[in-house]
């Protein structure tokens, strides 16, 4: 991994000049992580920023049940945990790998340091400290105020919309994960996903086949989640 070059493709460090990035570059280690593995827990110390260099990260908080709740997956030039870096306060959540990941990690004594010669990457980070938590305030309104089949529907609409290819069937897709991760991340649990799922079936809208969605009539997924509003 060319440290110098990951920074360099970092929306926090993108105004930076190429000796300003290496000077940075040598203060910076190379982590490497395998899937499933933590890079830190909620309530850990923080000892400095996260920055993908490749895969992808899933961050998250877990009940005292176990259960989990997915506040968001970050993909390779995103940087993880910006806050503690700055607050002294531990990890707010957990983050893992969800697949084989290097990482360019900046102690945040250094980071702290570079900040202060560099107030621009500072308003940076603010930025980003504030695109995430618009974003947590938009996942607490959905928890709050929708059901399970609302963002379940919400969700199969707009992933038909991205990623889906029109066959003589209908919109397929793939799930990018499995019902427990989905579930993971609407905020209820595996079961209440499949149920849900084959509910929708039954009513002719989708076909489902594990990971596999066929969305056979978009407009009558769009007038039922209108209808729920």
């Amino acid at each position: 991994m060319d440290l110098a070059s990951v920074l360099g493709k970092t929306a926090l460090l993108s105004n930076l000049t190429p000796a300003e990035i290496q000077l940075l570059a040598a203060r910076t280690v190379r982590k490497l992580f395998s899937s499933g593995e933590l890079l830190f827990s909620e309530g850990e110390l923080c000892h400095g920023l996260h920055i993908i260099a490749r895969g992808k990260i899933r961050i998250f908080k877990t009940s005292l049940g176990g259960r989990e709740q997915v506040l968001a997956v970050n993909h390779p030039g995103e940087s993880v945990a910006e806050l503690p870096v700055f607050d002294g306060g531990p990890y707010p959540a957990s983050a893992m790998a969800v697949e084989d990941a290097e990482i360019a990690f900046i102690s945040r004594r250094d980071f702290q340091a570079y900040c202060m010669e560099h107030p621009a990457v500072a308003l940076k980070v603010l930025a980003v400290v504030g695109s995430r938590l618009r974003r947590l305030v938009g996942i607490i309104e959905e928890l709050s105020f929708t059901t399970i089949r609302q963002r379940l529907i919400s969700t199969l609409m707009r992933l038909a919309e991205s990623e889906g290819k029109q066959t003589e069937r209908g919109i397929e897709f793939q799930l990018p994960a499995s019902h427990q991760e989905l579930a993971n991340q609407l905020g209820t649990v595996r079961e209440l996903i499949s149920r849900n799922l084959m509910r929708l079936q039954a009513e002719g809208l989708v076909d489902v086949d594990a990971r596999e969605i066929v969305v056979k009539d978009m407009k009558g997924l769009s007038a039922l989640l209108t209808s729920m509003s």
